[in-house]
């Protein structure tokens, strides 16, 4: 190929080389015009006056471009535990005989209410009673004994120890009794504590052993809650603290109640505590093995509360945007928890602050911050028409 036509060709690629520069470098028209080859476009000075040109705005203390910002407002949390409870009796007991025997009577009924002591069942007794008779006969043979040895003694026909020996018999003989009357009241199964009887698992006739359950017998004068709260929790629960308990199987039915005890350690697997409250019981529909839903307050711990897409992240951690004198400044925090529609964080925030939750990417820092839909003023367009026309 000729030398003239490499030339042409050349020209050529320099020319459209040129064009591109132009058209697609935002600058290119006013480099020139500062050359001046080009008169200064237009739109270069329109923009100008109404603060355009945003691409690079912000550095060098540029203005940003607009933005929307939110305050920052205050959040409490720890201030409500809810857990699940069991229900259980304020006494519960299972009724054992004393003794083994042919159960000859039940005198009580599936949920019958018992004093403690009221006779519940009775054993076979026919040898107790018989033994019971031997033992009193023996003891009315060793007080007539003690008696005449005693008048024997006034003319000292029988000795000191004859008399001693006699009155040792008298008091083993009353021992015989006792014991012969405790076999006797053993049959006879009575209930330790006030309350109701359960269902009766057996029926008369049958043989039972001391490990044969009778009856169960439980005191609903109050019901005991047993549940479980987060270690968070165990530095402000104290006994007597209130509680609401909402019966699981029933709303409408609510309760208040107390915190009675808490147990002395946390257990390791679950990092729970275990506490026990009491709900008072006086109509009797609280029954034992109820699951309660149980709600607690307490002071809890306030925090700044911003939105989650204010939050942004650096080699140093989280921070924020937030917006002081009309100017942009970086704030880190510390995040202390995330919620759906907030973020809680560790910083101090004067009164009023507003954060940056969108048009993030157009603020740095010391920048002048222009909220969306706000007018830009004079010494924004100045500030971008340097910006805009820098080389």
């Amino acid at each position: 190929m000729s030398f003239w036509k490499q030339a042409i060709i050349a020209l050529i690629i320099l020319a459209a080389a040129a064009c591109a520069w132009l058209w697609f470098f935002p600058a290119g028209q006013a480099v020139l015009a500062r050359a001046g080859i080009v008169k200064e476009p237009a739109a270069t000075a329109q923009n100008a006056a109404t603060g355009g040109g945003q691409r690079g705005g912000g550095r060098g203390g540029a203005s940003s471009g607009p933005v929307v910002t939110q305050p920052v407002t205050l959040a409490t949390i720890n201030d409500r535990l809810t857990a699940i409870g069991t229900g259980r009796a304020l006494r519960s007991v299972s009724v054992n005989p004393l003794a083994s025997g042919t159960l000859t009577e039940i005198v009580v009924t599936s949920g019958s209410e018992v004093k403690a002591g009221d006779l519940i069942a009775k054993l076979d007794s026919d040898s107790e009673e018989i033994a019971l008779d031997r033992a009193v006969v023996a003891l009315d043979d060793a007080n007539a004994t003690l008696e005449r040895v005693k008048t024997l003694r006034s003319s000292n026909t029988v000795s000191v120890v004859q008399q001693n020996e006699a009155e040792l018999a008298l008091r083993n003989a009353e021992l015989a009794r006792r014991e012969a009357q405790l076999a006797l009241e053993r049959r006879s199964i009575v209930a330790p504590i006030d309350g109701r009887v359960g269902i009766l698992p057996i029926s008369a006739g049958s043989y039972v052993t001391t490990s044969t359950e009778i009856a169960t017998i439980d005191d609903r004068s109050r019901i005991l809650v047993d549940f479980w709260i987060p270690e968070r929790y165990a530095d402000q629960i104290e006994i007597g603290a209130p509680f609401t308990a909402t019966s699981v199987a029933r709303a409408s039915s609510i309760h208040k109640g107390t915190v009675s005890a808490l147990d002395n350690r946390i257990d390791p697997d679950s990092r729970t505590l275990r506490v026990e409250g009491q709900i008072e019981n006086p109509d009797d529909r609280l029954r034992a093995g109820m699951a309660f839903s149980i709600d607690m307050r307490f002071p809890g711990e306030t925090f700044p509360s911003v939105d989650p897409l204010s939050i942004q992240w650096s080699a140093d951690g989280p921070y924020v945007w937030i917006v002081e004198g009309g100017v942009a400044r970086q704030k880190p925090v510390h995040i202390i928890q995330r919620n759906a529609d907030s973020v809680l964080v560790d910083a101090e925030f004067p009164t009023g602050t507003e954060v940056v939750t969108q048009g993030i990417h157009n603020v740095r820092e010391g920048a002048p911050v222009r909220a969306a839909g706000a007018p830009a003023t004079s010494s924004d367009a100045r500030v971008v028409k340097v910006e805009g026309t820098a080389s």
